[in-house]
């Protein structure tokens, strides 16, 4: 029969703060080191894949397209896009064909819409002065209205020769590219919003308008250096 415990036995003792503290650190550090590994590791592959995506983007918005070059316009000319950003600097994508023709200008714009931010990629023709194409990068639209923007047929085709101009003062568009009540299109810097998604339409309107405001006042100036700078 075991004999029972004594009362008088020392409990046990509790690791040191300092024990602890050291166990924590050495933890945070490894997980820090497989975090850091891990986005290392896949960097190179999430940058491919989101630079094939764009040029996919960029090509169903300009036919004939089959390179994309990445560019950015400043105050002072057209600078390809590689390092920091210059101050003020606009990104665009220029687009060639296999010839090495320029088949047109994509960039980005965003606007607030009815649930979140719409993202669209537009296509530019420096020839015509008019956006020509656009599609939709983002957007968490209400399913079978907002997101109609991506396939509705009528609304697509006020981009087919969407006016976008420099005014007479060349730092800014000539018109501002709006939309209206569908059916009430007027002018060629109008775009025709979808009954029942306005908010939606408007906010594609806006990314597009101030997109353009932006980049085309420092892009148009340089539009011969950046067909010369394949």
């Amino acid at each position: 029969m075991s004999a029972p415990p004594r009362l008088d036995a020392p409990l046990p003792q509790p690791a040191s703060s300092t024990a602890m503290l050291r166990t924590l650190g050495l933890v945070a550090g490894l997980c820090g080191i497989l975090i850091v590994s891990a986005y290392q590791g896949t960097q190179e592959a999430v940058t491919a894949n989101r630079k094939i995506a764009l040029e996919r983007a960029v090509f169903q918005i300009i036919p004939g397209a089959q390179r994309v070059d990445e560019y950015f316009a400043t105050r002072g000319g057209l600078v390809p896009a590689q390092g920091n950003v210059p101050d003020g600097a606009v990104k665009f994508y220029a687009a060639y064909d296999t010839a090495g023709k320029l088949r047109g200008i994509a960039a980005e714009g965003a606007a607030r819409g009815y649930a979140d931010t719409v993202r669209v990629l537009y296509a530019y023709d420096p020839v015509r002065r008019v956006i020509n194409g656009m599609g939709v990068i983002y957007m968490r639209e209400t399913p079978g209205i907002g997101d109609k923007i991506a396939t509705d047929s009528a609304f697509l085709r006020n981009f087919q020769a969407l006016d976008a101009s420099l005014g007479a003062d060349p730092q800014t568009l000539a018109n501002t590219i709006r939309v209206v009540k569908q059916g009430s299109k007027q002018h060629p810097w109008e775009i025709d919003a979808i009954s029942g998604a306005t908010i939606t339409s408007k906010a594609v309107g806006r990314g597009i308008n101030d997109s353009a405001g932006r980049l085309l006042p420092l892009l148009v100036p340089h539009l011969a250096s950046l067909k010369e700078a394949r």
